[in-house]
């Protein structure tokens, strides 16, 4: 009994030769439109189908028809092209590889336990950007040998592109499914990344959300997902917009829909001792260390974090940043000079306030000292500005 995809070779196979006995050579060639560049093995391994040393039988049933009748017309070799129907375009592994340098933290356990459960459970994970999110989601697949496919959504996301549509190849139009089609059909984890930049056009999603299966009417088809298929979305913001405008061109997504995943992970930034763990791994990888240096940047970016969360600036270190600037120094072997390349993308008053910051914590100054130091300055601009307006409101009176 053959499997959809080996159908699918004898079909294309059959109607490329238009014969049914074919040489490895011309097993070899039909297999290039699959992306393999050898005859396909579970049909010139089986006895059955072997006729002699180099040639071997299509295994053809009633149910299987010609794609294309070849006919010689002087000497030019035309094939008549019809639509034919791809059941996969991917190939080979996608199990996510072990990232060395990851270290787990926060969710990273549940999101785990959901995956090896092999069961339908879809999950909504948000938080700010660079906090591991992503990375969190990859790196329990890998751990639990699962199969991932990672879609990247933005406003233009749409049906086609999610569930699949037709395309050309090789001159012939072909329906190629969609990535969402791809993990049903093999059981395999969907990753809905930056869920919340989506428009109303991945309601297509709704019946997927369900575990029901979907109906894909443009082939007449009803694809039902895989023992082990599941959705894992996420989101820097909880599908509500942002309000305060730091994530520009996020959507409010329909209540439905959200409403739709069980369960909400709230991702939050490592704790110090997580965080260093992960900006020392980074540099051992890129062959350096230096833990003191990985200190200090942990002590500046949480400083950075709790006047963000205060209120008293509008750009904040991630966890990604970090690693960004171990990066740097691990090739420049300079920590200033990679604080300020990493830090160039925010205006010239947050980089220059940043990296004074720095270099008050290089000279060891502590989170709480630094915190203490900011409100004590605040406490006396405001009284200074208080006093400013009284010495006004007097000049008024007189």
């Amino acid at each position: 009994m053959l499997n959809t995809k080996q159908r699918e070779f004898v079909k294309y196979a059959y109607g490329l030769f238009n014969k049914d006995i074919l040489s490895k050579k011309e097993l070899v060639e039909a297999n290039k439109k699959f992306g393999c560049k050898y005859a396909p093995q579970w049909l010139i391994k089986n006895k059955d189908y072997k006729v002699d040393k180099a040639t071997f039988k299509l295994p053809l049933d009633g149910d299987i028809k010609k794609v294309g009748v070849v006919k010689p017309t002087n000497d030019v070799i035309e094939t008549k092209k019809e639509a034919a129907y791809i059941v996969s375009s991917l190939t080979g592994d996608i199990v996510p590889k072990k990232d060395p340098v990851f270290v787990p933290f926060g969710n990273h356990a549940d999101v785990k336990s959901i995956i090896k459960s092999g069961k339908f459970y879809p999950v909504f994970i948000t938080g700010l950007s660079g906090n591991g999110k992503t990375m969190s989601v990859l790196q329990a697949c890998a751990e639990a040998r699962k199969e991932c496919i990672r879609v990247n959504v933005t406003i233009e996301t749409d049906e086609d592109d999610l569930l699949g549509g037709y395309r050309l190849k090789d001159g012939q139009t072909v329906w190629q499914n969609g990535p969402v089609i791809e993990a049903m059909e093999r059981g395999a984890l969907l990753l809905l990344d930056e869920i919340d930049l989506a428009s109303n056009k991945i309601m297509c999603l709704q019946p997927i959300l369900e575990g029901s299966g979907v109906f894909v009417k443009k082939i007449n088809k009803f694809v039902k997902p895989k023992d082990g298929f599941n959705v894992i979305a996420t989101a820097n913001t909880k599908g509500q917009g942002s309000e305060d405008g730091k994530f520009i061109g996020t959507n409010i997504l329909n209540e439905a829909f959200l409403e739709r995943f069980p369960v909400t992970f709230e991702q939050k930034y490592p704790n110090a001792k997580t965080e260093e763990k992960i900006l020392n791994n980074t540099l051992e990888a890129a062959g350096k260390k230096d833990s003191k240096y990985v200190n200090k940047l942990v002590t500046w970016a949480d400083v950075i974090r709790k006047t963000y969360f205060d209120g008293g600036v509008d750009e904040i270190i991630s966890t990604r940043r970090l690693v960004h600037i171990v990066q740097a120094y691990a090739i420049f072997s300079n920590k200033v000079k990679a604080i300020e390349l990493c830090t160039n993308r925010f205006d010239e008053d947050t980089k220059t306030s940043f990296v004074d910051l720095y270099t008050k914590v290089d000279a060891g100054a502590t989170a709480d000292q630094i915190i203490e130091s900011q409100r004590q300055s605040e406490v006396a601009a405001q009284a200074q500005s208080d006093s400013n307006d009284g010495e006004e409101d007097k000049q008024d009176v007189v």
